[in-house]
Formats: C-alpha cells, structure tokens, sequence
C-alpha cells in the first residue's frame, strides 16, 4: 500500500521487452525461411519488370493509308509532317514525332508500311484492376450501407410487410453463395434487363454495373443485421426517455438511437466491408477486370506467377489496412465527441 503501485506478476518492463524479442525474432525466421524456401525453387525472379504493370511506354505505329512514294518531309517543332504521293496525284499527310521517324524523303511505300512511331504512356494492367477494384468496392460500399440501413429499420418495424419482406431478403441472400448470385445477375437478370432494354431502343447497362449490384445486396443483407443488433444494443429506455420529452419515434430514432448504435456497429461494419473488398475479387468470373483478373491476365502473358500473386497480395493489404486505419480514426473521433 502506502502510495505503491502494485503491478500484476510478470507484467513488468522485461516482460514486455522479451515477447516483443520473441515476435520480432518469429517474424524474421519467418522472412528467413520464406526466402530460402524461394532460393530451392528452379525460378528465375524478375522484380525489374513489375513497374511496367503499373505504367508502361508503349509504341504506337503510324502507317501509310495509300501506296506511293514520300514526297515531303517538314519539321513542325518536335514533329515532322510527312507527305506521301500515290499515283494520279493522290497525297497523304501525317504528322509523325522525329525522334520516331522511320522514312526518308523519296521512299517508296506501300500501305501499311510504318511512317513512324508514337511512343505513349499508358496505364499497365495491374493498375488499371486496381482502379477497377477501387471504383466498384466504393460504390458497393455506399450502396451497402444504404441498403442496410433501410433493411435493419425495416427488419425491427412493427409492419408486418416490412418486417417480412426484411427477414426474406436477409435469409435468401445469406443464405446462398455470392458467386452464384453474381451468375444469377450476370447471366439471368442482367441478359434479361439488357434484352429489355434494347428492345425498347435503349443502351445496355455494362457487367461492372450487375457486378456492384451483386456486391451491394450481398453486402447490405449482412448489414441490415449488423444495424438490426446495434439499435437493439442501446437500452429501451433510451427510446422511452425521448418520447416523453415530446420526440416522434422517427426524431428519436434518428438523434437518438442511431448515433449510439453507429458507434457500436462501427467494428463489424469495418469487418464486413474489409471482407468485401476482397470478395471483389470474384468479379473476375464475369468478365470484370478487376485485380485479381488482371493478375491473372499478365501471368498467362509473363509466366511470372510468383511476383504478380506476390505484388497482388500486397496491394489488396494496402487497401483493407488503409481502410481499417480510416475506421479507426472514425473510432477515435466518436470517442472524444
């Protein structure tokens, strides 16, 4: 007693500093094994080729449309204007970038035959999957949570219809595969809508559309749960006490009850939509490219399995711990409020 702190046994400094020796320590004969394990595999590692997945030049070829022979070139700043003159005084002019010039004057040329090259950066395959990742778990996201707020409210209402129709959408969507519901939007209903659609001379909605769609109602049935039991968490008498101070049910649900139970729902709704962004992944099967389809797209092509599933992983990482930091950052913001 007498103003000392009693510390739990084996709750000191040293014990803290030895199981952080004893983490770290795991972590790099983990690291260890991982790359000797690596080292006895016939493979040819090729790091120096991942940054052309993400952006990478590519050469453009200028070719001549008509048959003759180049009767003019002219500089225009960095460019030079190439003339090509066929027969009966046909001419032709292209503008072609110098340093990719591949003719001279008095050259004959046939169509087709290549002028010059336009060298051109352009996105790389695993970044343009990325965006696409990006794009469709954000929207998803959104629509989500709209979906199952409504959903959970409904599910709680005292409307038999309402109430019903909640329990019915939440049990069917459970309880069957997403990947099967994103055949079902893809091949059932999506060849239906589009049908529909342009049979009453309308544009056709893209796959990545159903495939968010898929994405939103798989990820909104769980929601609505997740709501359902954050507004049952917070004590009744919370509803009670603010229908006696002359509050409406839906004032009261809205200022009163969900901002408590927001703060509740707030880890599982982390947790749920963590687990869809990389459920994202099965957009692939419907012809979406998303990461993992473009992944796979530029393994056919490069026969580099292990740096591209490696480079994969890691970016799907950086996405759900980017998210899960954003979450707690919501976290600590609702605890100092």
């Amino acid at each position: 007693m007498n103003g000392t702190t009693l510390r739990a046994p084996g709750k000191g400094r040293n014990y803290e500093i030895f199981w952080k020796t004893v983490f770290y320590v795991g972590l790099a004969l983990t690291i260890t094994g991982l790359y000797w394990a690596t080292q006895q595999v016939d493979y040819v590692w090729r790091w120096e080729r991942i940054p052309n997945y993400f952006y990478y030049q590519d050469e453009i070829d200028i070719t001549s449309k008509i048959e003759g022979h180049v009767s003019a070139i002219k500089e225009k700043g960095d460019n030079a204007l190439v003339t090509v003159t066929g027969e009966g005084n046909e001419s032709a002019q292209y503008e072609v970038p110098l340093n990719g010039l591949r003719v001279y004057e008095d050259d004959t040329v046939f169509e087709g035959d290549t002028l010059g090259v336009l060298k051109e950066w352009k996105m790389g395959v695993i970044l343009e999957g990325l965006m696409v990742t990006l794009k469709v778990s954000a929207i998803a996201i959104i629509f989500g949570i709209t979906l199952g707020l409504f959903t959970g409210l409904a599910r709680i209402s005292q409307n038999p219809a309402l109430r019903l129709s909640a329990i019915t959408y939440i049990e069917l969507i459970r309880g069957t595969p997403l990947l099967v519901q994103m055949f079902i939007w893809y091949f059932v209903l999506g060849t239906l809508i589009n049908n529909l659609l342009v049979k009453h001379d309308f544009g056709q909605i893209p796959p990545l559309w159903f495939g968010i769609l898929s994405l939103a109602i798989f990820a909104g049935a769980y929601v609505a749960e997740i709501v359902r039991a954050g507004i049952q968490s917070v004590h009744k008498g919370q509803m009670e006490a603010a229908r006696s101070l002359g509050m409406n049910k839906t004032n009261a649900m809205v200022h009163i009850i969900l901002p408590q139970a927001f703060r509740r729902i707030l880890p599982p709704l982390a947790g749920q939509f963590i687990s869809m962004i990389k459920d994202s992944s099965l957009l692939g099967v419907i012809a979406i490219r998303e990461l993992t389809k473009g992944t796979r797209e530029a393994v056919s092509t490069s026969l580099q399995p292990f740096e591209l599933w490696f480079l994969c992983a890691l970016l799907y990482l950086a996405l759900t711990f980017a998210f899960s930091m954003f979450v707690q950052y919501l976290e600590k913001r609702m605890v100092q409020r």
